[in-house]
């Protein structure tokens, strides 16, 4: 018989934009120190304010709680070489690895067998394109199925709840897991492939330069703080798909407060560009002119204008360079293709029963 933890409720909730404003109100808190920090509620308040109800949050805590009491007991039953005082750290992220990419048996009897199945790559509008929900922790809680979004997101939540570190880093479009042990120093974790690559592998993607890195742009961990920060970034993009880009204001708003806890963050300064980019460019369409400096009577459309041009300026001082889609794809296919390329061999996870 097969053991899963899929299928979450969903229960109604109010007017759309102003649940929009009372979830940056509550991450702003979050981050203002008024409420204690939780990248789970982040997350999950950030989804319901897209989904326009509320999510079941007994529910999905349940799952989270039985996913991580299920990493405890597989910790407990792993047998190691690993010499550290850090050795039960290290167990609970291997647990958590297998938990996450694995199928595990859990044997009861000669006759009956639990079996956990790992969450796995979804590649149908893996980036949200069609369906924004397809990046969501509540999807793959649902579906068994997300993406360098999801999966991510539910191992940094997960490791909250097992009070171990995990950090987020950023590559191009995408997102990773970092962590460290007293062996092996810093290693990445992968969970769209079930691998741990080494750095190399980020700049074998070809759009990372070396001022992007010696700069902070990207393969840097991001703190709590700045992981909380970073789904207003989420809450702004989920604002534009659900009401469009004609008023960049909340847009602009999120990303400047994820910005002020995470100045490098090249996705918040993107995005933020942008939102400014589409309202001046409608706005001469509106009112028929063919240049930005047209519109510059009007004070506020200058600022902006001047804002987002210093932006895009920033970014490509710090070394950034948009990467295509197709590129990506043929980036992400190496871990695929030829996983031992640039798998670090100094991290491995058993696969057993227990």
């Amino acid at each position: 018989m097969c053991f899963t933890l899929y299928s979450i409720c969903i229960v109604y909730s109010q007017d759309h934009i102003s649940v929009y404003q009372k979830v940056y109100n509550r991450i702003d808190g979050m981050l203002v120190g008024q409420i204690p920090l939780s990248f789970k509620e982040a997350v999950l308040k950030t989804e319901s304010a897209y989904i326009g109800k509320d999510l079941d949050f007994k529910h999905i805590n349940q799952i989270v709680e039985a996913l991580a009491g299920f990493t405890k007991v597989i910790s407990s039953t792993e047998q190691t070489t690993y010499i550290g005082s850090d050795k039960d750290i290290v167990l609970k992220h291997a647990a958590l690895f297998k938990v996450l990419t694995d199928t595990v048996p859990i044997v009861i009897d000669s006759t009956y067998v639990f079996k956990h199945m790992p969450y796995t790559y979804d590649f149908d509008d893996m980036w949200g394109e069609k369906d924004w929900t397809k990046i969501f922790v509540s999807k793959l809680l649902t579906t068994g199925k997300g993406n360098c979004h999801s999966m991510p997101y539910l191992y940094k939540i997960l490791a909250d709840e097992l009070g171990i570190p995990a950090y987020l880093a950023l590559a191009p479009n995408h997102i990773y897991i970092k962590t460290y042990s007293q062996k092996m120093g810093w290693y990445n974790t992968e969970l769209t492939s079930g691998t741990f690559p080494i750095d190399a592998w980020i700049i074998a993607s070809g759009y990372v330069t070396v001022d992007a890195v010696r700069n902070g742009l990207y393969m840097d961990t991001l703190n709590t703080k700045q992981c909380v920060a970073n789904c207003l970034l989420d809450l702004a993009q989920g604002y534009q798909r659900k009401f469009g880009k004609e008023n960049p204001d909340f847009v602009v708003k999120c990303c400047n407060t994820t910005l002020k806890y995470h100045p490098l963050n090249v996705n918040a300064m993107l995005t933020k560009a942008e939102a400014q980019k589409y309202y001046i460019q409608q706005q001469m369409k509106a009112k028929n002119v063919k240049t930005p400096q047209e519109l510059f009577t009007d004070n506020s459309i200058k600022e902006m204008f001047a804002d987002m041009e210093q932006i895009y300026v920033r970014l490509h001082q710090l070394g950034y360079r948009r990467m295509p889609e197709e590129m990506y794809m043929r980036w992400m296919g190496i871990l695929k293709n030829d996983p031992n390329k640039y798998n670090n061999t100094n991290v491995s996870v058993s696969k057993k029963k227990i």
